[in-house]
């Protein structure tokens, strides 16, 4: 009989322990793996949050000011024709979707952190603002990046098995099919110049009635652009550095 009860005693011990294991295992970071897949935390709205002068529209219009444009352009490091597709492309955006409220500086940092406007590859903007060369980025064939299948037969980026992120402001081949809008009147979209390529970008961040002047509205904007928690970091820090360097913030 004592050794009965001394196994039940010994049974009943073991199964707490193993209870309680359990629970403190499901509780470790990456136990749940709906977490991977959800999108940046809370935290991600509140750093844009911080920044909430990055996210009102400065519509300046370079034609009829050229003299900020210039100022601008010294003060923020962005070639002045980078710039004036950037600040017309916010313009052109809001005109579209008053609501929307993008400013120049977003569209601006997303063009330095794309391919710190144009210069990619030690590349420049010529007077019509395209690239002095190709801006390809690297094939999306899995090995480091997601895995795009080609969708252009290569028309865009030349390679007719894998897509390639393409132009200034590196939009998808696929994307671009969908979002891709003519900036310099010229009757062509085209990723590879700034003007087209910045308006496509600021009027992707507006879609779906988005409203950037509030911090989830902004961050879900950009994190639509690039899914990656901290590529929003990054674009809201440089936004934020543009506006308080032109005092626009």
């Amino acid at each position: 009989m004592l050794r009965l009860k001394r196994l039940l005693v010994f049974g009943l011990f073991a199964l707490c322990v193993i209870t309680a294991f359990s629970f403190w295992a499901v509780r470790q970071p990456g136990a749940d793996a709906s977490g991977a897949l959800a999108p940046p935390p809370r935290a991600g709205a509140k750093l844009a949050a911080s920044s909430a002068g990055l996210t009102t529209a400065v519509n300046v219009t370079p034609s009829t000011d050229a003299e900020w444009l210039i100022r601008a352009a010294g003060q923020t490091g962005i070639p002045a024709r980078a710039l004036r597709a950037y600040v017309a492309a916010a313009a052109t955006a809001n005109d579209s979707a008053p609501k929307c409220g993008i400013g120049w500086n977003t569209v601006a940092a997303i063009g330095f952190v794309e391919t710190a406007h144009g210069s990619y590859g030690g590349g420049s903007l010529n007077a019509n603002g395209e690239a002095s060369g190709p801006i390809v980025g690297p094939s999306l064939n899995g090995a480091g990046f997601a895995a795009i299948a080609d969708t252009d037969a290569g028309a865009l980026d030349g390679d007719a098995r894998w897509d390639h992120a393409v132009g200034p402001m590196q939009f998808i081949p696929s994307t671009w099919q969908l979002a891709g809008r003519d900036g310099n009147g010229d009757g062509t979209a085209d990723p590879f110049n700034i003007d087209d390529a910045a308006l496509s970008a600021a009027a992707y961040l507006c879609a779906h009635g988005r409203d950037l002047s509030t911090a989830q509205g902004w961050t879900d904007a950009v994190y639509s652009y690039n899914q990656s928690g901290s590529y929003v970091r990054q674009v809201r820090d440089q936004a934020a550095d543009y506006a308080a360097k032109t005092g626009t913030s």
